[in-house]
């Protein structure tokens, strides 16, 4: 439990909160040495120029909505300083309305799946962003004051929020996209939601920036910026971990063997009648399985790397190690999965209204998850990979063959013809490990 926290506390503060922390270190007057100060001022032009080409190199319609927004955004503070006395009242209103808007919008892209700007959606999303500043203006005419004045009303004594210059329904707005990014964080792990968190932190230093003297293009950029890596290393992880489990996937598996070295072992797990229950309930109950199953047998396999390598089975790498020294290991991941089961209700279940519970119906069927497991292991420098994976799938064929839920070893031989066969193996007991 504590070690699942602490990712989830790392996965939010890299490297989105790194950024910001340099952000506000080096971003701010004298942060940075004479000579760095005039390249910085070029920044905010490059990250928006590559963020734009590699927006649209990877389809990423988010990442260039979000960076037309940012860029708008600033715009706005740069022609409209809160410090200019002459045109006070309008700098107050456009102030408002965009500290506003920018929060709404960012959770809006970020809410929108992924569609290409070249079609009618994307089309329609760029309009949309681009109509508000016309809006905007609209709203600063002189007749339409009472409805611009609603964007800087009062709802706490003013007394209490003499710490930001942000009006309160701009204030609400920041808060309420937060916790919807932290939530979605939370139920995703996307790490474009935890990108979202700390830009929309370096926006709300923005319009900061006026009482210190700071320039705000340079936390819109940062904002950018903080997007456009975690948009990185969004693709990174789609990349080399599987979407539907979140474990390493097929490309980091062609990747990790060539790193085995001369001595291993190889197992395959596999899920006892998944198939089955895919075919009798659906495709989606098959997948409800592998998405618990597959964290839980991650985080079990502590000294072996897994890999979901094709639609059922999972591919567990131990570098240096014999099947001896894994057995342990594996029946430990056996015994994790185990006592799980996947309930599916029925049809009949009814809600009791004074327990507020809801009773089992007749219906109701529990579905049981156990693994069938096959190892082998490299013996000889004649025996290859291939044949250690064989091997390996041989012993999970007969696991299976024999009512499922056991750890079965397959041995690897090399006949004069370089031909390899598996020894059958014996089943592993509970607690029972041997040569």
């Amino acid at each position: 439990m504590l070690d699942l926290l602490w990712k989830s506390i790392l996965a939010v503060l890299f490297p989105g909160g790194l950024i910001f922390l340099i952000a506000i270190g080096f971003l701010r007057p004298q942060g940075l040495p004479m000579w760095l100060q005039q390249p910085v001022a070029a920044l905010p032009y490059i990250v928006f120029t590559f963020g734009l080409i590699f927006g649209w190199y990877f389809a990423s319609s988010r990442m260039i909505l979000s960076l037309l927004v940012l860029a708008l955004a600033d715009r706005a503070l740069v022609l409209f300083p809160p410090t200019d006395t002459n045109q006070a009242a309008l700098s107050q209103t456009i102030i408002a309305i965009t500290a506003f808007l920018v929060p709404l919008n960012l959770l809006a892209v970020s809410i929108l799946k992924e569609d290409s700007l070249s079609t009618l959606h994307g089309v329609t999303r760029v309009v949309l962003v681009l109509v508000q500043p016309f809006v905007l203006l609209w709203l600063c005419l002189p007749d339409q004051h009472d409805l611009a004045s609603s964007f800087t009303r009062e709802y706490i004594p003013s007394r209490y929020m003499e710490w930001t210059p942000i009006p309160q329904p701009a204030l609400f707005a920041f808060a309420t996209a937060l916790l919807l990014h932290f939530i979605r964080f939370a139920l995703h792990r996307d790490p474009l939601e935890g990108g979202a968190i700390w830009a929309l932190f370096a926006v709300f230093v923005a319009y900061h920036t006026s009482r210190y003297g700071w320039q705000p293009t340079n936390f819109f950029m940062a904002a950018g910026l903080i997007l456009f890596v975690t948009l990185l290393q969004s693709f990174y992880q789609r990349t080399y971990r599987d979407e539907l489990t979140g474990i390493p996937g097929r490309l980091a598996y062609d990747e990790a063997i060539g790193q085995l070295g001369k001595r291993f072992s190889v197992a395959v797990i596999s899920i006892d009648q998944l198939t089955q229950y895919g075919n009798t309930h659906g495709k989606s109950v098959s997948e409800q399985i592998l998405k618990r199953a597959a964290p839980r047998i991650q985080a079990a396999c502590s000294d072996g790397r897994i890999f979901r390598t094709t639609g059922e089975e999972l591919t567990v790498l131990f570098p240096g190690k014999s099947t001896t020294e894994t057995l342990s290991t594996l029946e430990t991941v056996r015994k994790t999965i185990e006592p799980i089961c996947l309930f599916l209700r029925g049809r009949d279940r009814v809600w009791e209204k004074q327990r507020g519970t809801k009773k089992a119906g007749s219906r109701d069927r529990a579905l049981p998850i156990t693994l069938s497991i096959g190892v082998a292991e490299k013996l000889s420098d004649s025996a290859t990979l291939t044949l250690v994976i064989k091997s390996a799938y041989r012993a999970l064929y007969e696991a299976k063959g024999m009512g499922g839920n056991v750890v079965k070893r397959g041995l690897v031989t090399i006949d004069p013809a370089r031909r390899s066969r598996a020894g059958s193996g014996r089943i592993i007991a509970s607690g029972e490990y041997g040569t």
